[in-house]
């Protein structure tokens, strides 16, 4: 067996690279330490590309989580979610969140297993063994945080124009712009200021939900009328309908393997944030969505460019500023973290040689790759300023669920391969991957059939 099949500038059959940060994946270890000894893919006296640098823990991912999905959805999309649903809106997000479940038991073991910037493209290229479809899963990862950001910034502006009397476009020319600025930071710095926007974010809709309880809103009542007692086609089509756009309120926990390359210990810390963050998210949006009906009629919640401050103003009997500005930081904050992540996936994939060179480049000040991040907030910015919330949250469910079937059907094969999982890390059970795919495709098949 010749030295160039394990020393290659592919390393053989699993196609990784050796780049300064990165932990070494089980399968991959002998590959890579032969092909740095061996100096095939790098000559003797060359500089090492600079890399990414590990600097997060576990509350740094968990907060970044909470930032993506938080601001990305429960701010963002009450309104849109009960117009389709009504009383029943509470059950679209249990839907969407049980759906989450399986996937999210996939991404935590993926995530040990290949902890790399790209990681659903990495994951589904070692799958299926097909080198073309890791540039075609990345570029659709990396399309959900574009399209979702523009989602989002929707979402800002509708909160902002409660402050300000400027045209629409003009505001979202200066949200997405601003939030790029900020996403090119050191990663540290943009996390952290995420993680203040979230726990800001967080905070007003446990106020949101206090000032309902203290107004005396009859929670449990509420609560019960969410039960749906028939099995009408028209309900449950309401109900599944507003599942795919309660399913975008989710998406975000899946962003995290795209820091995975920043954080220490990736293998135990990426599945811990994964599990925290959606069981957090879960139980404050059916709170929410509670406290939000138990105020306000669906009419009014579905009409409002500013759902949540309606709530809060009707429950409290205060200024609706505090709100809004709590959720302008929220949604701005879900911009900022979507638009890190998409440009972090552009780099992985530039780094792999499937998108052009500069894009994998690092700026040697911050340690960011800001040239792949400018390039997302300029697909932010082109698709908000074409398409309205309603059609790109969709597009981002659909895009997201598509992304979701082929990690899952791609863990089912590696675990069919019984290719060993790193020690220590987090492991499923055989079933789990091919349930969280026919529960993502059933998803996908029962919101086409609502439209």
């Amino acid at each position: 067996m010749s030295d160039r099949k394990h020393c290659g500038g592919w390393l053989g059959k699993r196609q990784f690279l050796l780049v300064p940060g990165w932990g070494l994946p089980h399968a991959a270890t002998r590959f890579q330490i032969c092909a740095f000894k061996r100096g095939r893919d790098m000559p003797a006296h060359s500089t090492p590309p600079l890399g990414l640098r590990r600097s997060l823990g576990l509350w740094h991912v968990v907060l970044y989580g909470l930032g993506v999905t938080v601001g990305a959805g429960i701010y963002a999309l009450v309104g849109a979610v009960v117009a389709q649903a009504g009383d029943y809106a509470p059950v679209s997000f249990l839907v969407a969140a049980l759906v989450m479940v399986l996937p999210a038991a996939c991404f935590a073991e993926l995530t040990g297993r290949m902890p790399f910037a790209a990681a659903e493209a990495h994951f589904v290229r070692a799958g299926f063994g097909v080198s073309w479809l890791f540039p075609v899963v990345g570029l659709m990862v990396a399309g959900v945080g574009v399209i979702s950001a523009a989602a989002i910034a929707h979402g800002a502006v509708g909160y902002l124009a409660q402050l300000a009397g400027l045209p629409g476009a003009v505001l979202l020319f200066a949200v997405i712009a601003c939030c790029t600025a900020v996403a090119c930071l050191k990663v540290r710095q943009s996390v952290m200021l995420a993680g203040v926007l979230t726990l800001v974010e967080v905070g007003g809709l446990l106020l949101l939900v206090g000032g309902a309880a203290w107004s005396g809103a009859d929670l449990v009542g509420q609560a019960v009328r969410a039960l749906p007692l028939s099995l009408s086609p028209a309900l449950w089509a309401g109900v599944f309908g507003a599942s795919l756009l309660a399913f975008f309120a989710f998406i975000g926990f899946e962003d995290i393997d795209s820091i995975a390359e920043e954080t220490r210990e990736p293998q135990k810390v990426l599945p811990r944030a994964i599990f925290l963050t959606l069981v957090l998210t879960s139980m404050l949006y059916i709170l929410v969505i509670i406290s939000a009906l138990s105020v306000a009629s669906r009419a009014e919640l579905s009409q409002s460019a500013a759902p949540l401050a309606l709530v809060f103003e009707r429950s409290t009997g205060l200024s609706p500023l505090a709100i809004t500005l709590i959720a302008v930081a929220a949604t701005v904050n879900g911009i900022v973290v979507q638009i890190l992540m998409a440009g972090r996936v552009i780099y992985g994939l530039a780094r792999q040689g499937a998108l052009p060179a500069a894009l994998g480049r690092v700026n040697p000040r911050t340690a960011a790759p800001v040239t792949a991040t400018l390039v997302s907030g300029a697909g932010v910015l082109a698709l908000a300023l074409a398409f309205p919330i309603a059609a790109l949250a969709q597009g981002t469910s659909v895009v997201t669920l598509g992304v979701f079937v082929l990690v899952c059907v791609a863990l089912g094969r590696i675990k069919a391969r019984r290719e060993p999982a790193p020690i220590g890390g987090f492991v499923v059970f055989g079933w789990v991957p091919w349930a969280g795919a026919l529960a993502c495709a059933l998803l996908l098949v029962l919101a086409g059939w609502a439209a």
